[in-house]
């Protein structure tokens, strides 16, 4: 069992909220069972449950640890999807190991996302991705963020590997090391000057085989090839 604490330190623990209610409702956890507690930044440490009310787990922690990350480091640029598609997006690429998520307002996407909606729908987003990485067993749980343009989240990252997804491109050399950025379009494709201003930003096009593929299935792929290709 895994759950989310923060701050994570040694010691006399009080797990309330949405975890203790996966402790306790959820996994029917008991006093003296051992879990893992994960600070979603990459620390962990190993716990027993000492007593549980309706309102709490307490629980006595052993001295974190870091766990560390297998290079590379990759973010993905992802549009809003329609419907539950996102959420499934977002649930795979925690899954294969994508480390940070950048929402930016395609010029096709269907959906938008207006400024005022912003932030309780990053939380949404936010919270959707820590019961992935519970569910498949990271300690890190990937960040999310949401940009005004594409211009924004260009200027915002670091020196690395900057890929764009195109159907029609051949598969790139996968990259093995630093800061991996993939970007991938919405159901509409990309408009010819967003592909423009990728282009001047050293984004080069990566191909995912002779199918086209839906824009909740590409960066997943794109995120798998690339830890397969490293094995991390």
């Amino acid at each position: 069992m895994r759950v989310f604490v923060t701050p994570l330190t040694a010691g006399e623990l009080t797990i309330t909220g949405d975890e203790h209610h996966y402790l306790h409702r959820v996994r029917r956890a008991r006093p003296g069972d051992a879990i893992e507690l994960v600070d979603g930044a990459g620390m962990r440490a190993r716990a027993v449950i000492e007593r549980i009310t309706g309102d709490a787990t307490i629980v006595r922690a052993e001295a974190p640890s870091a766990v560390v990350a297998a290079p590379p480091h990759i973010r993905v640029l992802l549009p809003l999807i329609k419907g539950d598609r996102m959420d499934t997006c977002l649930e795979k690429l925690v899954e294969v190991g994508a480390d940070a998520i950048v929402l930016w307002p395609a010029a096709r996407a269907v959906v938008r996302l207006e400024a005022d909606r912003r932030e309780a729908r990053v939380a949404k987003y936010r919270s959707a991705l820590q019961a992935a990485a519970r569910q498949c067993g990271r300690a890190a749980v990937p960040t999310v963020t949401a940009v005004d343009s594409l211009h924004a989240a260009i200027a915002m990252l670091p020196a690395g590997a900057r890929l764009v997804l195109d159907p029609g491109a051949d598969r790139a050399t996968m990259p093995t090391a630093g800061d991996v950025t993939i970007v991938s379009g919405p159901e509409g494709g990309f408009a010819p000057d967003e592909l423009d201003d990728l282009a001047a930003a050293g984004f080069g096009a990566m191909g995912l085989g002779p199918r086209v593929l839906r824009a909740e299935t590409a960066p997943v792929v794109a995120v798998a090839l690339i830890r397969a290709a490293t094995g991390s």
